[in-house]
Parts: structure tokens; C-alpha cells; sequence
């Protein structure tokens, strides 16, 4: 089933319109789960960063060893076009996708050169600003690169993930914030986390357990321009419970406001959380100044 509405895909050199069937039930991907995608935004008219998820996606590919096949330049050159037929005012995902169609003679490792691609694009709102979420433990942690393709944007990472949320959505919360192998903060099960204390910015430090994504090397580069300090470090629970505002970090929405984590709770809104606001302005104002 489908996330969004309005769906158009580009499968074996050319665009259809709706969720087209793109894997036959004997390919590698289906069976042993070698896909990778990427996912991009449309929204505002803008598509900021287009071209470095779909360099991302190439390099995803290839730490699944599948051989990429489209250049990152065609790739784009290819989402603008199916983009043409969706308006100004309609937010799109945007989402690149290889998958391996054969492997070796026992089956396992991807046959090089033999790469399904495919593009699908979906109609997806943009979150309005004052759209907060709640945070919560999960015992689940985050893997490393020995146990798993922390380096690629994997679909095999994704059930981890789903762990994660359904823990902290029967606890009553939206969101997992998971810990790292060595017990420290990584990220949260579907973004990349931010903390505000003394109006100074915190993130956690990339370790290789989780993707650094490109959205939050934009917020980091858009606010030290602004003038605020921001530190790649090592974080626990205990600092997030000593935070003044918390923040996601993701393609999907940007940025979302936390509201709560676990019992601790933090003020939004209008008169509230303004390095959180200021971030997501400063991005938008980047975002228009590429368009």
C-alpha cells in the first residue's frame, strides 16, 4: 500500500502513471532483500538537495554491492521531468530506488551489473510548523557496520526501525529516541536528532552507526551561518532530559518540533522553541535562494 496519493513512476525508460509494478518475485531484491532508495522533496516549487540524494542512492547501491546504473546528473535530469506534471502548491516524495535482479551461483551476493532502477514519486503534505511529536526509550539499538549496511540507505535496515516505532507508539509516544551500541544517543527511528541548551545547538557526533543525513548537514550549515554555535558530540538520554528544545531532523518534514520526552517536556509554539522555528525558516530560505 502505497504512502501517498497522486503516484507516478519511471520504470524501463519511461514514465506511467500510478504504482506500477517494478519486481518480478525471482529477483534477488525480492527474495534477500537487496534494495536501496533514497527519498528527496517537492514542495514549494523546490527541491532542494536533489542532487546529493541521488548521489546517495548511487553509493547506497554500492555498499549493497548492486552495480549502480543511472548517473547521479540523469537522475535528476529525470525526477525534474516526472516532476513537471505536479503544481506548485503539491508536496512531493521523491524517491530513487535500485534493487539486485540476480546473484551468484549459490544465490547470495548481488550479480554485478544486474541492477533493477526505478523512480517513484508521491503526493505527500509537508507537516505545518506547530506539528510537534513525543519522544521515548525503545530497547532496540542501532547496528554497526559488522552486523549491518549502516553505510547505505538499505530497505533491510527498515524492520529495526518499525521495532522501534511500534515500541514508543504502544508506550503512547511518537517517536523512538534510540541508542547507539555504546549506549549513547544515535538518532531517532525515522530521523536525525537535535538539541538546544543555552541557545547552543547539539547533535550527535556520525560514528557509523547511523546515516548523517543530507537535511541535517544543512541545518548545521544554515545555522552556524546564522551565527549559532552547533557541536557534533557524544550525547546521552540524560542530556536530552536537561534540553531547552529538541528537534527531528528529515527529508520527509525537515523539521519537527518535540514536544516530550518521556516525562520531561519541552514548550513549543509561537513564543517557544525558537532555534527550532529559526531552523526550519533558515531552511526555507535556503531552499528558495536554490530555486
Amino acid at each position: 500500500m502505497a504512502t501517498g496519493t497522486n503516484i507516478k513512476t519511471y520504470f524501463n525508460g519511461q514514465w506511467h502513471d500510478g504504482d506500477r509494478m517494478i519486481m518480478n518475485a525471482a529477483d534477488h531484491g525480492a527474495w534477500l532483500g537487496t534494495t536501496v532508495f533514497d527519498g528527496a522533496r517537492l514542495f514549494d516549487g523546490m527541491s532542494p538537495d536533489l542532487d546529493k540524494h541521488c548521489a546517495r542512492v548511487n553509493r547506497s547501491a554500492a555498499a549493497l554491492m548492486i552495480t549502480p546504473t543511472v548517473e547521479p546528473d540523469t537522475m535528476v535530469a529525470l525526477i525534474r521531468e516526472g516532476l513537471e506534471s505536479y503544481g506548485r502548491d503539491q508536496s512531493v516524495y521523491i524517491r530513487p530506488m535500485y534493487w539486485a535482479l540476480e546473484g551468484d551461483d549459490l544465490g547470495v551476493v548481488p550479480r554485478a551489473g544486474a541492477t533493477g532502477f526505478a523512480i517513484s514519486l508521491e503526493e505527500i503534505p509537508m507537516a505545518p510548523p506547530e506539528a510537534a511529536t513525543t519522544l521515548t526509550r525503545t530497547r532496540f539499538r542501532r547496528p554497526v557496520l559488522e552486523d549491518n549496511v549502516v553505510n547505505a540507505k538499505a530497505g533491510c535496515l527498515y524492520p529495526n526501525n518499525a521495532r522501534m516505532l511500534n515500541e514508543a507508539r504502544s508506550k503512547g509516544f511518537g517517536n523512538a529516541l534510540v541508542a547507539d551500541a555504546m549506549g549513547n544517543v544515535a538518532e531517532t527511528a525515522t530521523a536525525n536528532i537535535f538539541m538546544v541548551r543555552d541557545g547552543e545547538v547539539f547533535t550527535p557526533i556520525p560514528n557509523g552507526t547511523f546515516l548523517a543525513g543530507i537535511t541535517r548537514a544543512r541545518h548545521i550549515s544554515n545555522l552556524r551561518a546564522d551565527g549559532l554555535k552547533v557541536h557534533e558530540t557524544v550525547l546521552s538520554f540524560e542530556d536530552f532530559h536537561a534540553a531547552d528544545e529538541v528537534f527531528l531532523s528529515g527529508n520527509m518534514m525537515k523539521v519537527t518540533p518535540v514536544s516530550a520526552f518521556d516525562d520531561t517536556t519541552y514548550e513549543i509554539g509561537p513564543n517557544a522553541n525558537p532555534v527550532t522555528r529559526r531552523a526550519r525558516a533558515l531552511y526555507w530560505d535556503w531552499a528558495a535562494s536554490q530555486a
